[in-house]
């Protein structure tokens, strides 16, 4: 086995874990209010967007064919790799890009177990860019594209992460604001059942469009190495292989529930009724598939959390917890910097080390930090048994989590 080939197996090994935290991580956006509200029961609604989640993955390759040429300078304009960076069987590009991954794995895991709805999209982009700029300097990184459209970092990531949570929460907001007006005079037992099975619609839609657009970064890295590695040669397409197994990851992840977050996200933001949660959904859902349609890779997280918002905002008499969200706004910020220097740090150890035994050790740090932060997790862990407690309530543990992220 060349060594070539030993680092493409880290890289889609790596990046199939990536897809996983993915699913886990975002089962939140799609889940965490139809749970908070009770129009799911927890098991139900992970295995739902599961299975959602796996369809949605096969039905557009836009965000695929775009994800890494969008923030970093590693392909032509038609998504063939550099070539000089496939000097020696293409381990330059495969140590990129493999750095960059590791970085993104790093931060989901570390804002799982603190509860925090960060991005995973800009986690990943994140990790590409410190890599990137660790292997090829500034000029590595395509910050703003060639001015004739919305592309590089600033087009791609930057504008839509700003734009989007406010867009779904204005549109979660008036109809949040809208359907009280319209069913104020209808008995609220009447209404909570009907929106009830409204969220469970509203909620699989978000789970769908979540599929069509987060599964996608997965592909669009593991078709790009497999490219490096000179293993197919057609950058338009992805490997049959490929979309099965990206969508089986983020299908797995998703079923096994990222429970901090769908806890944070159902129960600390704002007590969340059944209107509000098939609004906020159906508006997440309208802004993710538009981003999707248009190859946008934003974040499904920035939009879910700020259809919650609006929804609370919406809402006569809702309380929002302000403070909450700002710990969430500060991880957001922090977020791809974060991921960038724990890219960077990667590749340069990598770098180091050099060819297969710099890849493994990178790989085998992922493993063993991945582990700490599992095992760190236990020590109060949150389920589909306990995640619709009260948010003040104290979980055996830790402190209220009111006090807590």
């Amino acid at each position: 086995m060349t060594e070539t080939t030993v680092i493409l197996l880290l890289v889609v090994v790596t990046a199939l874990g990536f897809d996983f935290t993915n699913g886990f991580h975002d089962t939140a956006n799609a889940m965490a209010t139809s749970i908070a509200t009770g129009a799911l029961r927890p098991k139900v609604a992970v295995l739902l967007s599961a299975l959602l989640n796996l369809v949605g993955a096969f039905l557009s390759v836009e965000v695929a064919l775009t994800v890494t040429n969008a923030v970093i300078r590693i392909q032509n304009s038609d998504g063939t790799p550099k070539s000089e960076l496939l000097d020696g069987g293409g381990t330059a590009l495969l140590l990129i890009v493999l750095a960059g991954v590791i970085g993104g794995i790093l931060w989901n895991l570390l804002t799982w177990l603190l509860g925090l709805p960060s991005s995973s999209s800009h986690a990943l982009f994140g990790g590409l860019v410190g890599a990137a700029i660790a292997g090829l300097g500034w000029a590595g990184v395509n910050w703003t594209g060639d001015g004739s459209k919305l592309d590089g970092v600033v087009g791609k990531v930057v504008i839509p992460a700003v734009m989007s949570p406010v867009i779904a929460g204005a549109v979660a907001a008036a109809g949040t604001w809208l359907i009280y007006r319209i069913t104020v005079s209808v008995a609220t037992r009447f209404t909570e059942q009907g929106f009830r099975w409204g969220q469970i619609g509203s909620a699989s839609l978000v789970s769908l469009a979540h599929g069509t657009n987060d599964a996608q970064k997965t592909m669009g890295v593991i078709t790009l190495a497999l490219i490096a590695a000179g293993e197919w040669t057609r950058a338009g397409e992805i490997p049959l292989w490929v979309k099965v197994s990206c969508a089986l990851a983020i299908a797995l992840g998703t079923y096994l529930g990222g429970w901090r977050i769908i806890r944070t996200l159902g129960k600390g933001l704002v007590e969340i009724a059944p209107p509000q949660g098939m609004t906020a959904e159906s508006a997440a859902a309208a802004v993710i598939l538009s981003s999707s349609h248009l190859g946008f890779a934003l974040s499904t997280t920035h939009v879910a959390t700020g259809s919650i918002l609006g929804s609370g905002v919406g809402r006569p008499g809702a309380k929002v917890r302000w403070a909450v969200a700002g710990r969430m706004v500060t991880a957001w910020l922090i977020t791809l910097p974060a991921a960038a220097v724990v890219g960077a740090l990667m590749w340069w150890v990598a770098d180091l080390i050099g060819g297969t035994a710099g890849a493994a050790t990178i790989f085998l740090v992922l493993v063993a930090l991945s582990a700490l932060m599992w095992m760190r997790s236990r020590r109060a862990p949150i389920d589909h048994n306990n995640v619709n407690d009260d948010w003040d309530a104290p979980v055996p543990g830790r402190e209220p989590a009111g006090a807590a992220s």
